[in-house]
């Protein structure tokens, strides 16, 4: 069994998804009509994918913590969905950022048409099993696992429309019999990271900064502005802009 471990932040820097802006539509008015400003619309610099998923071998789905590549990119992921707030939607769409969402059916089912949102900003919905099992790995063997997985594919295929790709465990701890179960449940690969936004503030695994292709873990909590803030200023402070994972592996 592997686990790995991270977190985050810094203060908020002002400015787009290091990306070049350009001015929206101006929205029409008359007497009795009150302008509506429209976002504003972003360029997003297209990168020809340098790194290939590796395939399922044996049985086995991949494993993917940090994605090597030249290009100046990292992606950003947020887990369960406990805390939903019109400031997090108001925050990922005004920086435009493209996220997995790695979500829980226990902690999103109270409101699952919330994520809805972050899906029309350009997000993806991602498979973070049902329950949200901690200890999976040590207490179930290889059909309860599957359960788990294939109960959140099917709940997200029928409130999001589609079949998740990409799995995260609980924890973030995994084994072969997980690795199995995942490729079994249809999904392509396990993620994992090694930075993490959290309490306001980044930790890294490797190094002091975000280095291009990391993968950043961010969670939806009560703090999501503040580690949002400490994630922009380290993407921003490193160069690097935020673009879907799914793309870059080809899985969307």
């Amino acid at each position: 069994m592997q686990t790995p471990s991270g977190a985050a932040a810094s203060p908020e820097v002002p400015g787009p998804n290091g990306a070049l802006a350009v001015g929206g539509e101006v929205p029409t008015s008359s007497a009795s009509q009150t302008p509506t400003p429209t976002a504003t619309k972003r360029i997003r610099r297209t990168f020809i994918p340098d790194y290939q998923l590796p395939p399922i071998v044996g049985g086995l789905a991949p494993v993917i913590t940090k994605i090597e590549t030249k290009h100046p990119v990292v992606f950003l992921t947020i887990d369960d969905g406990n805390i939903k707030t019109p400031e997090s939607i108001k925050l990922m769409a005004e920086y435009d950022y493209p996220s997995s969402l790695f979500l829980t059916r226990d902690t999103v089912a109270d409101n699952p048409a919330f994520f809805k949102a972050f899906q029309a900003q350009g997000s993806l919905i991602e498979n973070h099993t049902v329950t949200h099992n901690i200890n999976m790995v040590r207490q179930w063997g290889y059909q309860q696992q599957l359960n788990d997985m294939v109960g959140m594919q099917e709940y997200a295929f029928q409130h999001y429309g589609r079949r998740p790709t990409l799995f995260r465990p609980p924890g973030g701890a995994y084994s072969n019999v997980m690795r199995k179960a995942v490729a079994d449940a249809g999904m392509k690969a396990i993620v994992t990271w090694e930075a993490k936004a959290n309490a306001g503030k980044m930790d890294y695994q490797v190094g002091n900064s975000l280095r291009p292709g990391d993968i950043v873990l961010m969670h939806f909590r009560a703090e999501f502005a503040a580690d949002l803030a400490a994630f922009r200023a380290a993407q921003l402070a490193a160069g690097l802009e935020v673009v879907l994972l799914e793309d870059f592996l080809g899985v969307a």
